[in-house]
């Protein structure tokens, strides 16, 4: 005797077993219309959840322990964050993150946006070649012979720039030795590297503007000036929002070029330790793996509390500007 929904197959109706038989073969049929794109999409899914949500939840896991990459991981709760919250080397290392972005992102931003303006001008030839050598750095910051000209540029006794200081009859500059120094040297070199990038993405945004309003203004009298404050930046605001948030994330998180560009990690006095070095000499020079994780937790809610910052404030002046127009 069969059964059909848990009642024998002579008590249900012709109507009923047809009726159950075709919602049957429509589901198999959903399945294999579904499933084979779920079966390319699945090694997406496989490798982020290897290479990305696993070491997530598995920082967070260290984060509560005391580890020192041998041994057992020992249980500490949230001891590691109660220590973190004294650590005056860490929060130094906010401190110059964001005193570092103050030195460099304002005026990175602003000449980003200069040049995207002229290279999508129709009077500037060989716009290509100009992109190239603009975005260039970008590709060259994080090598070791980028680090090492730059050494050579700012080096206090055989530098080139202190020699040409010489020359002028100024004093020579401690550019690597001094604490705020060091920090505009470091903002100097990053503004160098990331100029392009930024670059590129205002050009993209300009390029999504419609000529015709350029045009219209200027029959209007509108000179480029005021073209450019009262119509290129305003449309331009969500991608330099965006370059602005990208550059609070890349500030925060600058590890190479620090590394590389002071004899000393972290600089002078600790003037440009970022909390990536600080998390990365953590882990591997004093081997307190736990407390590192401790500290890239903090970290990640600092940043997004600074992005979401940015962004609400942004958006509540927009909504402001459209009630008051």
């Amino acid at each position: 005797m069969g059964w059909i929904a848990g009642q024998p197959a002579e008590t249900v109706g012709p109507a009923v077993r047809v009726a159950r038989a075709a919602g049957l073969y429509v589901f198999r049929r959903r399945v294999r219309r579904v499933g084979w794109p779920l079966l390319f999409v699945a090694p997406f899914f496989v490798l982020y959840a290897v290479f990305s949500l696993y070491p997530i939840g598995f920082s967070l896991w260290l984060s509560l322990r005391d580890w020192s990459f041998t041994g057992p991981a020992r249980w500490v709760g949230l001891a590691n964050y109660r220590v973190l919250l004294h650590d005056s080397l860490f929060w130094q290392s906010m401190l110059n993150s964001a005193l570092l972005f103050l030195i460099y992102v304002p005026a990175m931003t602003l000449l980003a946006l200069v040049l995207a303006v002229l290279l999508n001008s129709r009077y500037v030839r060989l716009q290509g070649i100009w992109r190239t050598l603009i975005f260039l750095p970008y590709i060259m910051s994080g090598t070791v012979a980028a680090s090492f000209t730059f050494q050579l540029l700012l080096d206090r006794n055989a530098g080139y720039a202190n020699r040409f200081l010489h020359f002028l009859g100024v004093s020579p500059v401690p550019w690597l030795d001094d604490i705020w120094w060091s920090r505009i040297s470091l903002g100097m070199f990053v503004l160098w590297a990331w100029l392009g990038y930024n670059m590129l993405i205002m050009l993209a945004g300009l390029q999504a503007i419609p000529p015709e309003l350029a045009e219209a203004a200027r029959v209007d009298g509108a000179g480029p000036v005021r073209i450019f404050w009262r119509i290129t930046v305003p449309l331009l605001r969500p991608v330099i929002v965006f370059a602005v948030t990208l550059s609070i994330i890349g500030t925060f998180s600058l590890f190479t070029e620090p590394l590389l560009l002071f004899p000393v990690a972290g600089g002078p006095a600790h003037a440009v330790q970022t909390p990536v070095l600080e998390i990365w000499q953590t882990t591997f020079q004093y081997l307190r793996v736990g407390y590192s994780a401790a500290m890239s937790w903090i970290y990640f809610a600092v940043i997004v509390v600074l992005a979401l910052t940015q962004y609400f404030l942004v958006s509540r002046r927009d909504r402001y500007l459209q009630v008051r127009g």
